[in-house]
Formats: C-alpha cells, sequence, structure tokens
C-alpha cells in the first residue's frame, strides 16, 4: 500500500471480526486492513476464552443471538475446511440445588426459542454420569458449544482476505479520517513514521477497544442515537495448574448467569491445548484507565469461593493467575445489557459493542456487513 492509494473499503481493525469483514467483502471489492499493532488480534481477539458460543442467553430479536447462533454454524465450517483447530467439547449449565431448577427450566426455554440447537435437560444422575467431580442437581446440555484457536482462525481469516487480493498492513496508525465528497480519506502512519493519505468509497470501522473515538473523529456524536460511546470492562482468569485436578474437568461448566444476564459467573472454560480456566470476572474501569493485560493475582479468594459452589475439591493452590482481556460494551455500571451496534450511514459501517459472543459471530457479522452495504 502506498501514498494516495484508493481502495473500495478500508477496514480499521484486524481482530476476528475485521478479518472475517475482510475474507467476506475481498471476494468482489478491492479491501485494505489498517491495523497499528503489529499484527493480528492483539487486544481483544487474542485475550478471550476461545469458546465457540451456541446463542443461548440473550434476546429472541437481539443480533447477539441471530448472528451467534448462525456464526456458530459457520464457524465449525470454516474450520473444517480451513484446518483450523476446533473442539466440540459441550457445554453444561447447571442448577446448584433445588431452588435453581426453575430458572433452569427458564433459560432453556429461552435457549430453544433462540433456536440453538443441540440442547437438552439433564437430571442429577445424568449430569454425575458426565461429570463426576461437579455438585449439580441438574443442568442444560449444549452440544453445539466448543473451543477454537482463535490465533488460527485469524491466520486463516488473513490468508483468505490476501488471497482474493486484500491489503492488510500492520503498524499502520489511523491519525485522522474525514469524509470526502466520493467517500473517506484517511490520514495513516506507516511503520517507519511516515505519513500516507488512503482514499476509500466505503468505511468499516471494526477498531473495538477504539471503534467510539474514531467515529468521534468522524464527526459522530456518540451519545446520539445510535449510542457509539463504550465503556470498557476488564476480566481476569485463574488456571487450574494441579494436573490430576484439571484432568477431571471434560466439558465446559457454567453456573446460570446473573438474574439481568449482566455476566455468567464464574466459569470453567476450556481451551484448544487442553487447559483448564475459571473466570472471567468482571471490573468496570475509569475512561481514563489503561489497560494492562499482565496478569495479577488480587481475586485468588473470590474465584475460590464461587468456584467451589461447584467444585468444591479446589484448593488454593490449584489456581494461578491467567490471562487479561478486556471487553467492548455499550452499556455502563447497574445499567442493562446492549445489543452490538452494526450500523450503517452513507458508506460508513459502525461496529460497536462486539463482546462476547463477538468471535463466534465473526463470519455472520461478515454476512451482516455485506448486507448493509448491498
Amino acid at each position: 500500500m502506498s501514498a494516495g492509494d484508493r481502495v473500495g473499503v478500508a477496514i480499521i481493525g484486524a481482530g476476528v471480526v475485521g478479518l472475517a469483514i475482510a475474507a467476506e467483502l475481498s471476494r468482489d471489492r478491492t479491501v485494505a486492513v489498517l491495523e497499528r499493532h503489529g499484527g493480528y488480534g492483539r487486544e481483544t481477539s487474542s485475550h478471550n476464552s476461545g469458546v465457540l458460543h451456541a446463542g443461548i442467553y440473550y434476546s429472541h430479536d437481539w443480533l447477539k443471538t441471530t448472528l451467534c447462533v448462525e456464526g456458530n454454524r459457520l464457524l465449525y465450517a470454516w474450520a473444517d475446511e480451513h484446518s483450523v483447530r476446533v473442539r466440540r467439547t459441550g457445554k453444561l449449565i447447571i442448577a446448584q440445588d433445588e431452588d435453581q431448577l426453575a430458572a433452569l427450566e427458564e433459560l432453556l426455554s429461552a435457549a430453544r426459542e433462540n433456536e440453538v440447537p443441540g440442547l437438552e435437560l439433564l437430571s442429577q444422575r445424568q449430569v454425575a454420569s458426565l461429570e463426576p467431580s461437579i455438585e449439580a442437581v441438574a443442568a442444560i446440555s449444549s452440544r453445539s458449544t466448543g473451543v477454537i484457536d482463535q490465533m488460527e482462525l485469524m491466520r486463516s481469516l488473513e490468508s483468505v482476505a490476501a488471497a482474493n487480493g486484500a491489503s492488510v498492513a500492520y503498524k499502520h496508525d489511523v491519525r485522522h479520517l474525514e469524509r470526502s465528497g466520493v467517500g473517506f480519506e484517511l490520514d495513516v502512519r506507516d511503520p517507519q513514521g511516515g505519513e500516507m493519505r488512503l482514499a476509500s468509497s466505503v468505511l468499516v470501522n471494526s477498531a473495538g477497544l477504539a471503534a467510539d473515538r474514531l467515529a468521534d473523529a468522524l464527526g459522530y456524536d456518540i451519545d446520539g442515537e445510535p449510542r457509539m460511546r463504550q465503556t470498557v470492562n476488564k476480566g481476569r482468569y485463574y488456571d487450574i495448574v494441579t494436573p490430576e485436578k484439571a484432568a477431571r474437568l471434560q466439558r465446559l461448566i457454567y453456573p446460570l448467569p446473573h438474574a439481568d444476564r449482566s455476566g455468567l459467573g464464574t466459569h470453567v472454560t476450556l481451551d484448544i491445548d487442553g487447559g483448564v480456566h475459571l473466570g472471567p470476572d468482571t471490573e468496570w474501569l475509569d475512561e481514563s484507565a489503561s489497560l494492562d493485560y499482565r496478569a495479577d493475582d488480587v481475586r485468588r479468594e473470590e474465584f475460590l469461593a464461587e468456584a467451589r459452589q461447584f467444585l468444591p475439591w479446589l484448593e488454593a493452590e490449584d489456581l494461578m493467575p491467567g490471562q487479561v482481556g478486556y471487553r467492548t460494551k455499550l452499556s455502563g455500571p447497574g445499567e442493562p445489557a446492549r445489543d452490538f451496534l452494526i450500523w450503517e450511514d452513507g458508506g460508513y459501517v459502525h461496529l460497536g459493542g462486539i463482546e462476547s459472543p463477538g468471535m463466534t459471530a465473526s463470519l455472520a457479522i461478515a454476512g451482516r456487513v455485506r448486507e448493509l452495504l448491498g
């Protein structure tokens, strides 16, 4: 890519969603992806659990639901076609006592309304036969839940986009952007510190944590309608590092979600390499807070107390601090959860609040962007 280039589509952000959009749109358009970091997925996409979600938790008419259910199916097929490691582990959402049975059945009914495949209500005996090391009186089994190698996924998306002729430029930081008479103009700083200008007919803002700042720079009222201002929410994981205890768990294990669906509680996830993790937790950050991806050990006791409600054999020495990630949310502390924002205005496509299940939905999001652009 050189100064003065013009492309059909400029995409800001080379996370899993931006790369999925690039792979989709580059089939019949000229595409350039601009990423300020030195490689793909350096922020949100490489700091998540790698869980391939089923679409259970959100309202029937939300994009989070419809795109997750569709994306789940698409990602399994993509992984098979492009040799991306994926494992259909299955997941149990558990009732820990009789008082939770009604809520479990209500969640199952809502998930079936969402047309989530592969769901089954299990008795205490059936749960014990599958996961004898957990304490639960019943569970929802979700057979379409799994885990995927998110780095291999992003590499495959980048490879397909490049094979289609797309340019993916790393260490290219968008310094200024504006509408022009025929689309958009972006001033970009290259890896050597030089400045270049790129023109595009379409601009896709898939910048994740920075999406609202770019919309503001383009002149949108980010507190208007649609609301684009994002909040940042930190999540920590702890790893179960005692091998014989980690080996007791064969599936993802989730407690019932919070009543307002604002969080899923401390749960067990597996990764594609067989690691076993607890988390993530939730910590709201001030707008001015800097992002620190280093692991810390400040919440061991809280994690242990929550996990021991269904893993009573777990001890403090079985845990080590794991990865840290950050969620982009359109809601704030004490506010109800909000749906994805995928919005088009005169060739500008804004992707806001693309938190979980954004990776699962990535291919379906790309299809949605194509629909919006016509």
